[in-house]
């Protein structure tokens, strides 16, 4: 667990109501011959599911449990039964809750990644310039990546196409 205090006091702050002030590839760049190369392999690997790696594995038993709750509030809201069990976290419930209540898809995203970073950050703890936090970066990185490809404009574009075309349908009856 090797200090990376020059490379992380050099990368601009991540908001989760913020811009992404850098690409992933660009953060890449930054840490190619600043990590030793195994945090570098994982980093050039890791994507928002990974599950390993320094502070990943408890991302990933987080993010494995929001993405559950996802799963059984969908289900309950389509009127399906969910099999699988899985441990209950009420707040996270009440987060997914309010997700899908958004009154868009967008918002939606907004209320789960303002949720994820606030979980990274207590992850992160007390940690300051070891690969903890480093990793915590990326995943927040990756997030807002995720984030930047829910182009709102294109969304009503194809909202406004299939309404159109169920009006035809209604019309037509």
């Amino acid at each position: 667990m090797g200090s990376y205090y020059y490379l992380i006091a050099s990368l601009p702050e991540l908001r989760a109501d913020g811009d992404m002030p850098l690409t992933y590839g660009e953060f890449l760049t930054c840490c190619e011959g600043n990590v030793s190369e195994k945090d570098y392999e994982l980093l050039k690997n890791l994507t928002i599911s990974s599950k390993e790696g320094p502070l990943v594995e408890e991302w990933a038993r987080f993010y494995e449990m929001l993405n559950k709750e996802l799963s059984y509030q969908r289900s309950l809201n389509l009127g399906r039964t969910y099999s699988s069990a899985y441990d209950k976290d009420g707040f996270i419930s009440q987060v997914v809750q309010s997700a899908l209540t958004a009154k868009n898809p967008l918002e939606a995203e907004r209320i789960l990644l303002e949720y994820e970073f606030e979980n990274l950050d207590s992850l992160v703890g007390l940690h300051m310039f070891d690969d903890y936090v480093l990793f915590g970066y990326a995943i927040k990185l990756k997030l807002l990546e995720r984030l930047s490809c829910f182009e709102q404009e294109k969304g009503k574009a194809e909202f406004q196409s299939l309404f159109d075309g169920i009006q035809r349908q209604v019309y037509s009856l």
